[in-house]
């Protein structure tokens, strides 16, 4: 599946939720099936800067591919990487690059955080985002 379809498929979900409490309850179910990041990666080289919790997020390439592991100590911060992960892991650093997170806007998330959550939700993208240029730039030599 690629990018894009995983960002509909998304959009799609939240579509089913009319009011904002609901879909809080979702991005909060989506953190709690986010696989346990390894103990090794919750140190402070992995936090993300920017965020008002604690996010851990970890990225490894194998095969071409990236796969993100993350962990936060908020529930919704939690959902929220889960979100991002569910779409972005297991794609190649140029497709990473390459994506439009403009589903973020779609599902109303942007507009729905807090000041603080919405600062920490462009950090975490940009950590992806620098996570995929280096390893794009690591498999190209």
């Amino acid at each position: 599946m690629t990018i894009a379809e995983k960002q509909q498929e998304v959009i799609n979900e939240f579509s089913m939720f009319d009011d904002w409490m609901d879909k809080y309850a979702y991005l909060i179910e989506l953190g709690k099936d986010l696989p346990v990041i390894d103990d090794q990666y919750r140190t402070e080289q992995q936090l993300i800067s920017g965020c008002q919790s604690r996010v851990w997020l970890h990225a490894a390439y194998h095969d071409g591919s990236i796969k993100l592991t993350a962990d936060s100590d908020a529930v919704i911060t939690k959902g929220i990487v889960s979100l991002l992960i569910r779409v972005l892991s297991g794609h190649s650093p140029q497709e990473i690059l390459s994506a439009d997170f403009d589903f973020l806007e779609t599902i109303g998330l942007k507009d729905h955080l807090s000041p603080t959550r919405a600062n920490g939700l462009v950090s975490m993208v940009k950590q992806i985002q620098l996570y995929a240029r280096a390893f794009h730039l690591k498999s190209m030599q």
